[in-house]
This record gives C-alpha cells, sequence and structure tokens, in this order.
C-alpha cells in the first residue's frame, strides 16, 4: 500500500492565543466547548505592494528634487496644492507651477498616537500651511516645535519647507520648521 502524501507541517512563526480543550470528551465537556472563547492566531503578514502614482507622478518627482510643484487651473488659475490632474469645478486638465514651500500655518494638531509607520515618532504635529501662489492648504509634519507646549500662537506662524535628502517619494519628503 502507497503511502499517502503528507504536507509539512510548522507553526512558521503562529502564537497561539486561548486554546484551551477538554482531555475528556463527554456530554457536559462538549456543551461547554460553545462557550469556549474565540481562538486567536498572532501570525506576521507581508505583501509587495506595487503603487503607481499616476497623473500625480511629476509631484513627487518634484519632492525627490528639492522642487515644489501646484496644479493650476489654466482658464481659472485656481491652484492646488496637492497633486490635482483636473479642477474640481470645471473637470480641465491642470498644469504643472512651481510654488515656493514657505507660507504660514493655518491649523495644526498634535499627533499622540498614528500608524505603525509613525508610532515611534508619537507625539507629533501636523499642520495645514497657507503657502503663497495656492488656493489649497497642504497638509505635512511640522518638526522643531515642541508637541507637548502646543500653542495658539502657533496659528499663523511663518514657516518654511524643507525637502528630505533620502527621498521615499511619499508625502512625507516635505516637512516644514518655524522661519
Amino acid at each position: 500500500m502507497a503511502q499517502k502524501p503528507k504536507m509539512e507541517e510548522t507553526f512558521g512563526g503562529y502564537v497561539l492565543h486561548n486554546v484551551p480543550f477538554p482531555t475528556e470528551l463527554n456530554e457536559q465537556t462538549l456543551a461547554a466547548l460553545k462557550k469556549m472563547g474565540p481562538i486567536l492566531i498572532e501570525q506576521p503578514y507581508e505583501i509587495t505592494y506595487l503603487h503607481s502614482y499616476a497623473q500625480d507622478s511629476p509631484f513627487f518627482a518634484g519632492l525627490a528634487n528639492g522642487r515644489f510643484l501646484a496644479n493650476r487651473d489654466p482658464t481659472t488659475g485656481y491652484t492646488y496644492a496637492n497633486p490635482r490632474g483636473h479642477d474640481m469645478v470645471s473637470g480641465a486638465e491642470t498644469e504643472w507651477v512651481e510654488i515656493q514651500p514657505e507660507g504660514k500655518v493655518h491649523a495644526f494638531t498634535v499627533c499622540h498616537f498614528g500608524s505603525e509607520e509613525f508610532l515611534p515618532e508619537c507625539p507629533f504635529v501636523l499642520a495645514l500651511i497657507e503657502l503663497p501662489g495656492a488656493d489649497t492648504l497642504f497638509l505635512a509634519r511640522l518638526i522643531d516645535v515642541d508637541p507637548n507646549a502646543a500653542s495658539l500662537d502657533w496659528i499663523g506662524m511663518k514657516v518654511k519647507g524643507r525637502f528630505r535628502r533620502l527621498t521615499r517619494f511619499k508625502p512625507t519628503d516635505i516637512y516644514f520648521y518655524p522661519a
């Protein structure tokens, strides 16, 4: 008789939580299984993700080269600080224009919790920046201020943008500091 094939069995990084099971199975223990808590499995999860910036690619290439590019509606002149391929009112295709990453704080928040990537940096400050030449606000990190001493005095504070030397091709490639 041929031996049945077996799949390799390994825990492979799994951590199991809450797995009680009775040693004897009888009517009473089988009834108790209905009250058993859920089995929890903890395991590493990784995925390779391919993301396209598509029409926004010039914005991120600009950041990587120390340039702040905005989008302008060629008809109205309305300028978006964040990349936007088409005007939100007319739907017309926008054009790329360079603006200076200097402005003032419009609003801010202190983040005491963040995603996994930003958790080690908590608390940190996010600010909406008014940029001359742009009709919309730009959301970015505000550094060189004490998040534990946040003050309404920061509203209107003049700030300058700085580009990361080691680009990651992310919106965080630019951040602002008090001018």
